[in-house]
């Protein structure tokens, strides 16, 4: 069972932040947009139809009067410094999520204050009293359950957090927390296509099948809605000397100075946590000031932590003990001695660095000598890179350039593209397609007409002059006409500037039922009709 947590949940947080440092009334409608899209907005706002995930210029146009704010990670952390502090006077060992949401292991309070319904109506009168700021409080196994429970108010009983999140929508795994953000929302859209409506939907798959189609990200997601906890509780207490620590002379009483400190610490720490094959999970963030002032915070991460995202909370939690509000927890001296101390750490594997997206950079610099030095040997062309590229034919998605060219798309990927084919896909598509024959269940040729329909229903599939395989399930047909005006533009005859002509193509989908005689199970293809012949575009395994 995953350890029980209360969570302490203030709503619209980037709002309330953004808010109170524009110096705006609680009722009036106010959003926080980054990179032209709505991340946040208040009660207000979403009364008059702005939603999240909406374009800036719409959420204007729903509400003409909506006070538009920028996007600030520093702000909503300093402003939430207040919140922290009270939960801390009532409850030791507060760890912070992000700005907005912090966790308390629940069985100290409960005891203390006689049971978990009482603890946590003691915290919101904290919160409340404290620092003027509206909360929810909610408790349950593991922290997803106890940050859904928190967005409804609820106690979820021990061991009923699977219960509990089970007949809710399968949107609310955006409320699974991270070391960073992360857009679930084609991962939702898929689900939904799929059928898979629920948590409880979502939690049924086998993990080998998520893991395998979706990825690391979905089955953290999977693990969460099946009420387990996000990471395994593998609490270790570090060696003494693995804190890092610097004696700042002069002491600092600016952020921007603290930064550079703060830098040089992560990347120590994650040194010596690398030489000892260790990851951090739980990150102690201590400061002493000239006047001996003694402040400590815990920031928690859901992933092991990287050395820039070390820094940033670093820098985060030093805006907020140098720049608290009303009085509140502000050092009286600049901070003379900063440290680091990694509360909780996980194996290094459970960090997993990109090939060519290292934090560092360090496996860059290696991936770059070695593949220069193969191109040296080889020839240019024996390492090449794909790159994302417009069209609405799967050949077209990916081009290969050589290592170190420029790695600019031919076309714009971001282009709606009308008629490509749409999230999943193929995970084989073939250099060139395969040839194939597909049946009807007289073992007659399968056709398009005119108007792009089947001329029966396929009901076995012959791929390269193979054996033949029957159709369990297919879906379609899909045509996809393309530069259909080319001729029309040129009065019945292409343009000189125009070569490529015209291509009208059909897709089906076609899911093979196992073979028995090669034992190779279910497999799904992509069909493409074009020119009076069936090919195969792609495979889904």
């Amino acid at each position: 069972m995953a350890p029980r947590r209360l969570v302490v949940w203030c709503p619209d947080w980037p709002v309330v932040a953004a808010s109170r440092a524009a110096g705006l009334g609680p009722r009036e409608p106010a959003a926080v947009c980054h990179a032209n899209r709505v991340v946040a907005c208040s009660a207000t706002a979403r009364a008059s139809g702005v939603r999240r995930g909406m374009r800036r210029r719409e959420a204007q146009s729903r509400c003409p009067e909506l006070v538009v704010c920028e996007h600030d990670p520093n702000r909503d952390a300093r402003a939430f410094e207040p919140v922290v502090v009270a939960v801390e006077e009532l409850v030791p060992g507060v760890e912070v999520v992000r700005p907005g949401l912090v966790a308390v292991p629940v069985r100290g309070p409960a005891r203390y204050f006689g049971s978990e319904e009482t603890a946590a109506e003691r915290v919101v009168d904290q919160v409340e009293a404290r620092a003027d700021v509206e909360c929810q409080v909610g408790i349950a196994d593991g922290l997803f359950a106890a940050v859904l429970a928190a967005r409804r108010g609820m106690v979820v009983e021990p061991g009923r957090s699977r219960d509990f999140l089970a007949p809710l929508a399968v949107e609310e795994v955006d409320q699974l927390v991270g070391p960073r953000e992360v857009d679930r929302s084609a991962l939702v859209d898929l689900l939904r296509r799929l059928g898979i409506r629920t948590l409880g939907d979502f939690a049924a798959l086998a993990p080998s099948d998520v893991a395998t189609r979706f990825g690391t990200d979905a089955l953290l997601a999977h693990r969460a809605a099946g009420g387990r906890e996000e990471r395994p509780v593998r609490r270790r207490r570090p060696p003494p000397d693995l804190v890092v620590a610097e004696h700042l002379d002069p002491p600092v009483e600016r952020v921007d100075s603290a930064a550079f400190v703060a830098k040089v610490l992560a990347d120590r720490l994650h040194a010596e946590l690398a030489a000892l094959g260790l990851a951090c999970t739980r990150l102690g963030i201590s400061a002493r000031t000239e006047h001996g002032e003694e402040l400590h915070r815990v920031w928690r991460c859901a992933e092991p932590l990287t050395p820039a995202a070390t820094a940033d909370r670093v820098r985060w939690q030093l805006d907020g003990w140098l720049n608290a509000r009303g009085g509140e927890q502000r050092p009286t001296a600049g901070v003379s001695v900063l440290g680091l101390r990694p509360e909780e750490v996980v194996g290094a594997g459970a960090l997993q660095l990109d090939l060519l997206d290292s934090a560092t950079g360090e496996a860059d610099a290696r991936a770059g000598r070695a593949f220069a030095r193969v191109q040296g040997m080889l020839g240019p062309d024996a390492v090449l890179t794909g790159v994302p590229d417009g069209g609405r034919d799967l050949r077209d998605r990916v081009r290969f350039v050589r290592w170190g060219d420029e790695r600019r798309p031919a076309l714009d990927p971001g282009r709606p593209w009308p008629g490509r084919l749409p999230a999943p896909s193929p995970s084989v598509v073939p250099e060139a397609p395969w040839p194939a024959e597909v049946l009807d269940a007289e073992d007659r040729p399968v056709g398009v007409t005119a108007r792009h329909r089947l001329t029966a229903e396929p009901s076995r599939v012959v791929v390269s002059g193979g054996r033949s395989r029957a159709v369990s399930r297919w879906a379609g047909p899909w045509p996809v006409a393309e530069r259909w005006w080319a001729e029309l533009l040129a009065g019945g005859a292409l343009a000189p500037a125009s070569q490529v002509p015209p291509r009208s193509v059909v897709r089906v989908q076609v899911v093979l039922d196992p073979d028995a005689d090669s034992d190779e199970g279910e497999v799904a293809l992509l069909l493409v009709h074009e020119d009076g012949r069936w090919w195969v575009q792609g495979a889904y395994r």
